[in-house]
């Protein structure tokens, strides 16, 4: 069954009317007022008095963000992108070029396969081979036996179609070290990679500093507009923003979203490691009170979770999920979860998926409430 504009309204009307959410960082808002937002949060992040950007110009807000964000990820240099996939598009016609192989080792799974309509292929004329089909990332023996060569590992951290996944530090840097000695560049598709450092126990620079090039979005983790940044050396990231410009990148403005990243990087940025932390209580809240309501079969993805989202999995049509929500919202002002949908590929029929979101609003949860609020849930599948 295919939601409406009406099952739309009345699912965000009933979000934004709840007094307490689980699971993501706020409701859904209005122009108005997310421009109200931007503008109270923005003075302590960048001078409003200053001139709005001309192309990105260096000496301007835009040029900020890029130093600020090499600065958190300990990089030579930082290149802004309106999007992820451009970013991660030039991030590896780069490599290609500089490489002299086409052929990149990544997942099935990665937003490169699953999210970017084979950009890789279609623009780029590049090439994918897969060390692994295995719901993580590759080992360093899955690298070592690949039967070809290829000129760039792409790893993605959190693996996030696979649950939010991570390895061990010791596994990610073994990957690393066997891709080295196979002569080939490594590529983070770091999109969130701004929440891995809890479950790493590293810092943003160690763990960047382990790959050529970094990708990171600016409203994954952060709450931005939209936008991301592509990092690494000087001469790297010199040679991405002529292919930005090629690509279409170089866009005349763009300080809403420079700004509203500034204040991620701000704001949002060191909140992360509570956020992981609040995760694996709610992750095992949730487990005990699904098993508390006689739930016949159900998936946390990971039990414990690797960074601040995962996975739950319950054996009922994505429709009668999102119905019972929404009235549990509408009737008791308190929202669990996002939407519920049916993965294409992941999942048997008649068994629904959300991924769950631990922010700020989460916080104020103790186990015990979440454990009633999902046994009044349950009792609204069927009811």
């Amino acid at each position: 069954m295919v939601a409406t504009a009406d099952d739309r309204e009345r699912r965000f009307a009933a979000y934004r009317g709840s007094v307490r959410t689980l699971s993501g960082a706020r409701p859904p808002e209005t122009i108005a007022e997310r421009l109200a937002r931007l503008t109270a949060d923005a003075p302590g992040v960048y001078g409003l008095d200053d001139w709005t950007d001309f192309y990105g110009n260096d000496d301007g807000i835009v040029g900020e963000l890029e130093r600020r964000t090499a600065d958190a990820l300990g990089t030579g240099a930082a290149v802004f992108f309106p999007t992820g996939t451009m970013a991660q598009q030039v991030a590896l016609r780069c490599w290609a070029g500089r490489t002299g192989s086409t052929t990149v080792a990544g997942h099935p799974l990665s937003h490169l396969e699953v999210h970017e309509r084979d950009a890789y292929a279609v623009v780029s004329g590049l090439r994918m081979v897969h060390p692994t089909g295995a719901p993580r990332l590759p080992t360093a023996g899955e690298i070592y036996d690949l039967q070809e060569p290829f000129g760039t590992l792409a790893l993605e951290l959190p693996l996030r179609d696979a649950g939010y996944v991570l390895p061990s530090w010791e596994e990610l840097t073994s990957a690393v070290a066997a891709a080295r000695d196979l002569d080939a560049v490594v590529h983070f598709d770091g999109a969130r990679l701004w929440q891995c450092a809890p479950h790493f126990g590293r810092e943003l620079p160690e763990i960047a500093a382990l790959a050529d090039s970094v990708y990171v979005s600016f409203y994954k983790s952060l709450g931005g507009i939209a936008g991301a940044a592509l990092a690494g050396t000087e001469e790297f990231v010199e040679e991405a923003r002529a292919w930005r410009h090629r690509y279409g990148g170089q866009l005349f403005q763009q300080w809403p979203t420079a700004l509203a990243a500034l204040v991620g990087l701000e704001q949002e940025l060191p909140r992360l490691p509570r956020y992981v932390a609040q995760a694996k209580v709610v992750a095992r809240a949730l487990r005990e009170g699904l098993a508390e309501a006689g739930v016949p079969w159900f998936r946390i993805h990971p039990e414990e979770p690797h960074t601040h989202e995962f996975q739950v999995w319950l054996p009922y049509p994505p429709e009668v999920l999102n119905e019972a929500g929404t009235r549990q919202a509408e009737e008791t002002r308190t929202t669990l979860f996002g939407r519920w949908f049916e993965p294409a590929s992941a999942g048997p029929p008649g068994v629904a998926m959300t991924e769950v979101t631990v922010a700020s609003p989460a916080l104020e949860w103790t186990a015990e409430e979440i454990r009633t609020a999902v046994g009044d849930f349950v009792r609204r599948i069927d009811g």
